[in-house]
């Protein structure tokens, strides 16, 4: 007898149907079972997996040849979420739950050998796929409040085999699970925490308004790492079209527990040995690296010049198209990977550069082959460059600051609500007001529109593009940040000053020793360059 169910393969967050047929062969040599479709190692195991987890239930396989197969044969497959389909499709072939019951169901799941569910990852973006075709969803008991947040579906979530033998027979009725709790996300310490350095707490600001990248340069102790976990607390919450994307990340990877989802911002934090497959994804199943984990959120790195060259070179693409392809010789694997990116660095590898007591004696010679570790096409793509001085002695004998996060994320949201209405009033479709719906990603016709500034603006855009060496890429990112600048100040059109503002956070790439050159003559002050 010929029986069959459906299931899900993934590619990146995509979940393809894939048909799972099983049939008994009387004929060749029984006892042999099968399992046909490109299956991957995990997926060839699970005939083992479901032969013992019917003996844990009391059931015998059947003294025939059986074959297992997985529609479309030409689809890699991948996981032990195959275990569950398979061993329905079985039982209706062996005539132990009627054909016709698994009809309108796809399904997914681990057997262990007692006959219990185990969960898997993937099971919401599962859910939403079975919706999309028509069908309900059969998913272990602990991923059953997962699967219930893709909305009218219908679940199944039983805790083990026997339990859904049971509920096809009638003997037992299983209640569709309901979606997990929003859960609130961890304390974010407060920015008045932070004394001094009040020119960073700027930068931090404009970045969080406008969603730019930026990088913290300063000798060790100056508050780079401090700043940048107090980001989360500026951010907005996830809308719930971005909190579906970003759970379903989350769920390909395995990381949702018991359904629990959070509307704060993802912020991943990776050491700096972290290899190139571990920020972009890759591996054996081609899992979500940081990057993707990141999606919506905030990727910072730490020590930014001690992550390899080919780890941080394989950010330049994520960062300009907001998606990471893993290419196989089979077949790609995409992943969402929008991420607002947060860097620190000391300014050169003895850490303390070229000012102050205890100053780098190879300077400036260490500060430019320390800084030359990151490539001129990364440091372009950061819209941010801001130096950390230490912080003195003076500076901590300070009270806190009058302001802290809650006044800053008050004029983060402002300024984000001025650049959504901007968008709204440009009559954009949904999916091209996601993509330009904050400054750091405006561009086109609506950047024309709503960043071009006044004529004394682009005299000194113009005059800092000639001597800076700004590229196009530098030009277009400049003119975001002075628009997220006017936001903050609330003004309509972007003016000189918003340019200014903008160039002192550019890092040109005119060379090392350039930078170097002005950053002496800065000595981290937000002064207006000349040029």
């Amino acid at each position: 007898m010929l029986a069959s169910i459906a299931t899900v393969a993934f590619e990146g967050v995509d979940a393809r149907r894939v048909d799972v047929q099983v049939q008994q062969l009387s004929g060749g040599e029984h006892g042999i079972f099968s399992i046909v479709g490109l299956p991957d190692k995990a997926v060839a195991e699970s005939r083992e997996r479901v032969r013992g987890a019917f003996a844990g239930i009391g059931l015998a396989l059947p003294a025939k040849r059986i074959i297992a197969n997985l529609a479309p044969a030409d689809l890699p497959k991948e996981g032990s979420h195959f275990d569950l389909p398979i061993a329905l499709a079985l039982l209706a072939s062996m005539g132990v739950i009627a054909p016709d019951q698994l009809e309108g169901w796809a399904a997914l799941g681990e057997l262990g050998l007692d006959g219990r569910i185990a969960p898997v990852g993937g099971t919401l973006p599962a859910a939403v796929a079975a919706h999309a075709m028509g069908l309900g969803l059969i998913c272990p008991e602990a991923n059953g409040p997962e699967a219930a947040w893709a909305g009218d579906v219908s679940i199944l979530a039983p805790r083990s085999l026997i339990g859904m033998i049971n509920h096809f027979k009638g003997v037992q009725v299983l209640r569709p699970p309901e979606p997990g709790p929003v859960k609130m996300g961890a304390r974010v310490p407060d920015l008045r925490d932070v004394k001094g350095q009040e020119g960073a707490k700027r930068a931090l600001e404009v970045a969080a308004a406008g969603g730019h990248n930026l990088l913290f340069i300063g000798p060790p102790g100056s508050g780079k790492s401090m700043m940048a976990a107090r980001l989360p607390g500026l951010l907005p919450p996830l809308t719930p079209t971005e909190l579906l994307e970003t759970s379903m990340v989350w769920s390909v990877a395995g990381l949702i527990e018991r359904g629990a989802l959070t509307r704060e911002r993802p912020f991943r934090s990776p050491h700096h040995s972290a290899s190139m497959a571990a920020l972009t994804g890759g591996g054996h199943r081609a899992k979500p690296g940081e990057a993707s984990l990141a999606h919506n959120g905030v990727l910072f790195l730490d020590e930014l010049p001690e992550y390899s060259a080919q780890a941080l070179d394989s950010l330049r693409q994520p960062l300009e198209t907001g998606e990471i392809v893993v290419a196989r010789a089979n077949h790609h694997v995409k992943y969402p990977a929008r991420f607002q990116l947060i860097a620190a660095m000391n300014p050169c590898r003895c850490g303390v550069g070229g000012f102050g007591k205890g100053a780098c004696g190879k300077a400036p010679k260490c500060q430019r082959d320390y800084q030359n570790r990151i490539s001129g096409p990364m440091f372009d793509r950061i819209d941010l460059t801001v130096e950390t001085p230490p912080v003195t002695a003076a500076d901590m004998a300070l009270p806190a600051p009058a302001e802290g996060t809650a006044e800053a994320a008050a004029r983060v949201a402002t300024a984000r609500a001025m650049q959504t209405e901007r968008v709204v009033r440009a009559g954009l479709d949904p999916d091209q007001a996601r993509d330009q719906g904050i400054n750091a990603r405006c561009s086109g016709e609506l950047l024309e529109r709503f960043a071009t500034p006044d004529d004394a603006g682009r005299a000194l855009l113009m005059r800092a593009g000639e001597a800076g060496g700004l590229t196009a890429r530098g030009w277009t990112r400049t003119l975001r940040l002075a628009r997220t600048i006017a936001d903050l100040e609330g003004a309509d059109g972007v003016l000189r000053r918003h340019i200014a503002e903008a160039l002192i956070y550019r890092r040109t790439t005119v060379g090392a020793e350039a930078q170097f050159d002005r950053q002496t003559a800065s000595h981290g002050r937000n002064d207006v360059p000349v040029w």
